[in-house]
């Protein structure tokens, strides 16, 4: 497909002639469909499977070519939501003030054509030039029968989803310069997956940073999300933003989740609740580190441990057999495949080797009852009350009270218990110090915000869960992942059954130090299969 091809319709047969160069030059009429599309003629007969290579080629120039002219109805015209496909093509070259578009296509793939978009946007006698790639596939109308674009946004952009449109203007907020704890500048450039983050404390904190607006072309999002910026007019004046993270680790998080995809892993401080990493992998940019809601495994064995020791089930070195299966009200449980049972069981023999029946048997004894683990997630770890204040939109986790089969199941991280890397860091953190401190990314002092506030653990417990923890990185199941870790270590382990998965979601948590870590993959295996290693990469750098 070329420049200067100029297409017309008579008779219902193809005349295809040389023009000049650019979509400008294009006057398309199609007779793929009876209506819309500058339809005109003869009607051709309804067509039907895949378009053919000249279908393709033909609705991607005249799709092409009436955007490149600004002709956003006509374009919109040529694709199989017009609707949607006309709001955005009109935006694009109005509120966008986009202009001067001159696009040029790739060699198609199949029914699926890239092009190149070179452009001027201009504001207030500024400009500036713009210039991406995107993509358009072609299918058949299921209507219609017409070859037609198949909309997206990201058609239009590469970075555009449903409901986005694309502004120019003075920013919503001025930029910042956010800084690491000690002062180092953190860059999207740098740190890719700290874009979305970024992006949020720039549309908090910009007002509070003292700097002054910038004139930019910006993905306005259809959700709370703050506006992407894609490119600068007029610089602002940045604010400096210090937040708690470190740049060193921040690095580190960075990598080791490139190594598995839809992984996402938090880190922070134990002794103070400052968060020194925050990292995803994904595809849908989703801070799933910070907002994630998903079933956490046997890492969630931490606090059903705490609660067990705290209303006097057991403790450390008491019984907690390890049987091949556990019945709960006609429910089967069992463990991971390979385990051998041991009916002589401590509760940190079965907590280092992730037994499931252990856990499950225990909680029928008095006085656990079905809101047990929900006031223990609640009153000693500061989980599920919709009150922290990290300085960016976080879930808090939830452990609801639940009867029937879901009280088993939610004792080992299944069941309706909903998590994230950053609460599973936050229960390791209040495990190893036995105080709760709330997690945070900007200090509170910057807006005056009041942080959650739990009342944490006995010392004897917070004592007997960080030894199992110990116990369970050098001779249980986080062993291998945490191997060449020097200094005082602890971990666990859990992977979470998702229906619909073949695979599990894997999930890790450790501490080194005075730094404690947490990571998901989804459909990663078991824990230590990938968020294992993530989280020993971290703690690496930060312990």
């Amino acid at each position: 497909m070329g420049k200067g091809v100029k297409v017309a319709v008579v008779g219902g047969a193809f005349a295809v002639m040389i023009g000049g160069a650019g979509y400008g030059a294009y006057n398309i009429v199609s007779a793929l469909d009876g209506g819309g599309g500058g339809s005109a003629g003869a009607a051709e007969t309804r067509r039907s499977g895949p378009p053919d290579k000249e279908e393709v080629r033909e609705t991607a120039d005249a799709f092409l070519g009436a955007w490149e002219k600004g002709q956003a109805a006509e374009a919109a015209s040529y694709t199989n939501n017009a609707a949607d496909a006309g709001v955005l093509l009109t935006a694009y070259g109005e509120e966008a003030r986009i202009a001067r578009v001159d696009i040029t296509p790739g060699v198609p793939r199949g029914a699926t054509v890239p092009f190149t978009v070179k452009a001027t946007v201009s504001l207030d006698g500024v400009s500036e030039p713009l210039r991406y790639t995107s993509a358009l596939t072609v299918v058949r109308g299921q209507t219609t029968g017409r070859a037609l674009v198949d909309w997206e946004p990201s058609v239009v952009h590469p970075d555009l989803r449903d409901g986005d449109t694309l502004v120019t203007g003075e920013s919503a907020q001025p930029p910042i310069e956010a800084v690491d704890r000690d002062g180092t500048v953190l860059t999207r450039e740098k740190y890719p997956s700290l874009g979305p983050v970024l992006d949020t404390l720039r549309e908090k904190y910009g007002d509070k940073a003292g700097g002054s607006p910038a004139v930019e072309l910006s993905i306005r999002h259809a959700t709370d999300e703050a506006d992407t910026p894609l490119l600068t007019l007029a610089e602002g004046e940045p604010g400096k933003l210090r937040t708690t993270l470190s740049a060193e680790v921040q690095a580190a998080a960075e990598k080791a989740v490139q190594a598995y995809p839809e992984s996402s892993v938090v880190a922070l401080k134990p002794s103070t609740g400052e968060v020194l990493a925050v990292a995803n992998n994904r595809d849908d940019g989703f801070n799933a580190a910070f907002q994630g809601q998903v079933a956490p495994g046997s890492t969630m064995k931490i606090i059903t441990a705490a609660m067990l020791i705290d209303n006097g089930v057991t403790s450390m070195n008491g019984p907690a057999p390890c049987t091949d299966t556990a019945t709960w009200q006609s429910q089967t449980f069992k463990n991971l495949t390979g385990m051998e049972p041991n009916e002589g069981a401590t509760l940190a023999n079965s907590f280092l080797r992730s037994c499931n029946t252990a856990f499950i048997k225990l909680i029928d004894e008095k006085p656990v009852d079905d809101a047990s683990l929900t006031r223990e997630a609640q009153e000693r770890f500061g989980l599920g009350r919709d009150d922290w204040k990290t300085g960016i939109a976080s879930f808090d986790g939830s452990v609801p009270a639940s009867g029937g089969p879901d009280r088993a199941a939610n004792a080992i991280g299944q069941g309706q218990v909903q998590m994230n890397p950053l609460n599973m860091a936050s229960v390791t953190a209040t495990a190893v110090t036995g105080a709760f401190r709330q997690p945070y990314l900007v200090p509170p002092e910057l807006d005056g915000r009041q942080l959650a506030q739990a009342k944490g653990l006995p010392s004897e417990t917070s004592a007997q869960l960080k030894e199992m923890m110990r116990l369970t990185a050098t001779q249980g199941t986080a062993q291998q992942a945490m191997s060449g870790l020097g200094g005082d270590i602890g971990a666990k382990t859990g992977s979470a059954e998702v229906d619909g998965n073949a695979t599990s979601d894997s999930w890790f948590t450790g501490f080194r130090n005075d730094v404690a870590a947490a990571a998901m993959t989804q459909q990663g295996g078991h824990g230590g299969d990938a968020a294992g290693p993530i989280v020993a990469a971290v703690l690496r750098a930060g312990g």
